[in-house]
């Protein structure tokens, strides 16, 4: 079975999607344009060597290009660095990756545990991969967002359980971020947290645990007041799973907090064989996945609903208040939805 899901640090804790415009990302992102250019290289033909350097060199409005390369070691952007654009050089995903292997278990937090860390608000990130390598054993982030008005394009996040974290430490704080055209795979609980996240044309992967349970996409805990938690759009769930073996997710009350009721729409998405029928939502930690907000709609594919009571569907008219503008377009009307 899975680790057990101690998630309390996490509140004390601080495929390629094809060759596209990087520059073009930094307005999307709402930011200032370019005070200054950046480039980080491997090889030593840029401004500096490591990721973490072109960031502390960073102002607000710097894009910081990233050459082809394995880059090695945590990478964090505080909240200080807001406004800032990290861009691979080649538009192939592929090409650049930003490679860690902390668990949790060792780095005693969510947080700790993160491959790329970035708290900052107005932040655009594209054109590279992001990893955690640990494994199966503990939850090990490939990606912690924490900062508002987040974009992230033709990115790549790989991990096993955790991978992907929206987080906003508290419920009067909102945080939005947007991922278009990227893949994320894992398998226990790898898009999860309490901000408000779109994923939009992107391919979603379940690894195989070869197990009769395969693991669990989303572990939503949405404040109850915020009527927007995760939305999967237009997208692909697949993964080399046995039949019905993957729920879309289960209900997530961190510290059994009974102020979370996590909210998930999966829409407009093509969905494998992999996906459940018959307990496609689960509870956790005591909690009933009905005190929960979870959903679909216009699903495809051979894992879609089969009409059963436990796979709930928004009606046309609903679904009308749960698009992709809608999640995130907040009190300031951030729009970056392609």
């Amino acid at each position: 079975m899975f680790p057990s899901r101690s998630r309390q640090t996490v509140l004390f804790g601080c495929l390629t999607a094809g060759l596209l415009a990087p520059l073009a990302v930094t307005a999307l992102a709402g930011t200032s344009s370019a005070a200054t250019a950046i480039t980080v290289a491997a090889d030593g033909s840029g401004n500096y060597t490591t990721v973490q350097a072109g960031i502390a060199a960073a102002t607000t409005g710097t894009v910081i290009t990233i050459k082809p390369g394995t880059y090695q070691g945590q990478v964090s952007i505080p909240a200080a660095k807001s406004g800032i654009t990290l861009q691979g050089s080649t538009g192939l995903a592929t090409d650049i990756v930003i490679t860690g292997k902390v668990s949790q278990a060792a780095a005693g937090s969510a947080s700790g545990s993160a491959t790329v860390l970035n708290l900052a608000n107005g932040t655009a990130i594209t054109g590279l991969t992001i990893q955690n390598t640990f494994g199966i054993g503990s939850q090990a982030l490939a990606l912690y967002m924490g900062g508002d008005r987040q974009l992230y394009r033709n990115v790549r996040i790989l991990g096993h359980q955790d991978t992907l974290l929206s987080w906003t430490g508290s419920s009067s704080t909102r945080v939005r971020q947007y991922l278009y055209k990227s893949y994320i795979e894992g398998d226990v609980d790898f898009i999860y947290g309490n901000g408000t996240v779109v994923i939009d044309s992107s391919t979603i992967k379940s690894l195989d645990r070869n197990s009769s349970n395969n693991g669990y996409i989303t572990a939503a805990a949405t404040y109850a007041g915020n009527p927007y938690g995760i939305l999967i759009t237009r997208s692909t769930l697949t993964g080399p799973s046995a039949a019905q073996t993957v729920a879309l997710g289960r209900c997530w009350h961190p510290s059994s907090s009974t102020g979370a009721s996590g909210q998930v729409l999966v829409r407009d998405s093509s969905l494998g064989g992999h996906i459940r029928q018959a307990g496609a939502w689960q509870d956790m930690g005591g909690f009933s996945w009905k005190t929960c907000r979870f959903n679909e709609f216009n699903n495809s594919g051979s894992g879609k609903s089969g009409g059963t009571s436990d796979r709930p569907q928004l009606s046309a008219a609903t679904a009308a208040n749960y698009t992709s503008t809608k999640y995130l377009a907040g009190s300031d009307g951030w729009n970056p939805v392609q």
